[in-house]
């Protein structure tokens, strides 16, 4: 192993670049040639490479985004496409890849794998929706993100006596509706992954307000219904005035939190050491709060499970 090319694909996610800086400065150490790749597969296939050296990551730690850049590539998923990337990987000496993304990019990588490319994945989505492992970088950062939006959108709500939507992002996943609602004191939290409806929420608010209560928050997991609709209902059923508030991509930006630096830290060593020592086809995650790692065929296997005791707790201390 003398050359390691590096790659970023699908969503950004915080966090992102510390794990960048780690692989980086780990092979250098270890006296390793990087190749950062630009804008994920695409990049790979139209051979945007360049050597990358301890200067290439200063001051990026904190920075949001991914400095490589990312983009989505129809043509990889193609055969022809794979050879594309296949040739480029040979012509510039690259005798391994570390891929920082979510579950499609980590799918990517098998089909390098099957290739005869050496991989090791690293677990970058703010959706939170892989199975293997208890978090995924940019997570947190994305929670953060909801639940300082749901502080000040309570003091408004508060002020007028209304209730609030917060529609959220996290794909088919509810972690982040589910961490964020309960962090930010929401009243309801609507996840695809419970049956609890609109009619619940209406019931809450009607008692609320029969108690003197000025507010409700509601957070509502993207993609199960319009929130506009959820809004029209809850009027309808209540009486009470409702706003809307999707909160979209700006969950996905702003400086990582030391959870997410650290962990990105740790699996970015983690990674170089694997193929220093010959493993490849890994997936990284955490586990119990360790850094662990396991088949890349294995881990995609692994199906996610919500965690329904958290969202009965929730539910229980939002009476």
């Amino acid at each position: 192993m003398k050359t390691i090319g590096i790659l970023t694909s699908g969503g950004d996610a915080p966090g992102m670049n510390a794990a960048i800086r780690s692989v980086v400065r780990t092979s250098v150490f270890n006296g390793l040639k990087v190749m950062g790749i630009g804008h994920g597969y695409n990049g790979l296939l139209s051979g945007e490479v360049r050597e990358m050296d301890i200067s290439s990551v200063a001051d990026i730690i904190h920075r949001g985004g991914t400095m490589l850049r990312t983009a989505r590539c129809e043509e990889f998923e193609t055969e022809d496409g794979r050879k594309k990337a296949l040739n480029i990987i040979e012509v510039f000496g690259i005798d391994g890849l570390i891929i920082l993304g979510g579950d499609g990019t980590f799918r990517g990588a098998k089909d390098l794998m099957d290739l005869g490319v050496p991989v090791i994945c690293i677990p970058c989505t703010i959706d939170n929706d892989m199975g293997y492992t208890d978090y995924s970088i940019g997570f947190m950062t994305a929670i953060e993100t909801v639940v300082d939006a749901i502080s000040k959108i309570r003091d408004t709500s508060t002020s007028h006596g209304r209730a609030n939507i917060v529609e959220v992002m996290g794909r088919d996943c509810g972690d982040i509706a589910l961490y964020s609602g309960l962090a930010g004191g929401a009243e309801s939290i609507i996840v695809r992954e419970t049956d609890i409806g609109v009619d619940e929420v209406c019931k809450k608010i009607i008692q609320g307000r029969n108690r003197g209560k000025l507010h409700h928050i509601i957070v509502l997991a993207e993609g199960i219904r319009d929130p506009y609709e959820v809004s029209d209902e809850i009027k309808d059923k209540t009486g009470a005035e409702v706003r809307v508030t999707t909160l979209g991509h700006i969950q996905r930006g702003g400086t990582p939190t030391s959870f997410d630096r650290i962990m990105a830290s740790n699996m970015g060593h983690k990674a170089v050491e694997l193929l220093l020592n010959n493993r490849s086809g890994q997936a990284l995650g955490m586990k119990c709060n360790a850094i662990i790692d396991m088949n890349l065929e294995e881990a995609l296997k692994v199906e996610k499970t919500f965690d329904i005791d958290m969202y009965n707790m929730a539910r229980t201390l939002s009476i």
